[in-house]
């Protein structure tokens, strides 16, 4: 699907660089293939030494190399980005953005007649354990999806949705590791309190989540099919979970995952 693809990056900063060293790593693609552009020459030095790819301060070099063009700025400049680019860019270039907030109708409005994408991945993209939401242009074809699926499958996992779903995922997978964070966190305070030393008490509490996870992902049960599993009658789990419960955890992150969604919306207008 992606031989002798040429695939450049616009922005060559943190969650650039980990989708391609996700690429690079799995060997979707070479560095032969690579080619990314952005205003710091000192980064780009060193990511031309760090994965042997091509570097410019060239956007619309960059563009005219790229058969897959992966916008990876910030939104406070992508329209800049997209008025600079849009007489360059050819019609049978694929155009991915990155950018949070930005809807598929700006994207389109500016590159007219050119196949775009919108993803929202997320942080965990660092340690190819990300979620990555795509949604289609309406140029796009459903190879199109499946190629972004490719891709962004190489730094975790991802799902094609329709766009008026974006504040929702954004809400829920964007900044879901925030809330995983503060939950990590917590528990390992309680690990403290319980007589922990503070370096065991995170590992703990960080391998258990991610364990649990995994669990939900690979044997595809209902997550409350595999807490009952782990709950026996009159156990410690339950005596936990009835704490929980009574606390409003479940509550407070259905409302986190609400009000996050809301101020995406609210952003992205």
């Amino acid at each position: 699907m992606l031989n002798n693809k040429k695939v450049g990056f616009i922005g060559a900063g943190a969650m650039a660089e980990a989708i391609l060293k996700g690429l690079l790593e799995i060997g979707i693609l070479t560095a032969s293939q690579c080619m990314l552009s952005d205003i710091s020459e000192q980064r780009l030095q060193y990511l031309s030494n760090q994965y042997g790819v091509s570097v410019t301060q060239d956007n619309l070099a960059l563009v005219k190399h790229s058969d897959i063009l992966i916008l990876a700025v910030k939104p406070q400049i992508i329209g800049k980005v997209l008025d600079e680019i849009a007489p360059t860019v050819d019609k049978r270039t694929l155009v991915i953005s990155i950018a949070a907030g930005i809807c598929l109708s700006r994207l389109e409005e500016t590159l007219q007649g050119v196949r775009v994408l919108r993803v929202m991945p997320n942080t965990p993209v660092a340690v190819s354990a990300g979620m990555a939401a795509i949604s289609l242009g309406n140029l796009a074809t459903k190879e199109d999806g499946q190629l972004a699926v490719k891709l962004f499958e190489a730094v975790g996992r991802a799902v094609i949705i329709a766009e008026d779903l974006m504040d929702g995922v954004t809400g829920l997978s964007g900044s879901g590791p925030g809330y995983a964070f503060v939950i990590i966190d917590a528990l390992a305070d309680a690990g403290v309190l319980v007589g922990l030393n503070r370096q065991t008490a995170i590992l703990l509490a960080a391998q258990t989540l991610m364990g649990a996870a995994k669990m939900v992902l690979e044997t595809g049960e209902h997550p409350a099919k595999l807490r009952d599993m782990v709950t026996s009658p009159a156990g410690t789990t339950i005596a936990g979970i009835h704490v929980l419960e009574q606390n409003g955890l479940r509550t407070a992150l259905i409302d986190a995952v609400v009000e996050a969604s809301k101020r995406s919306s609210e952003m992205n207008k």
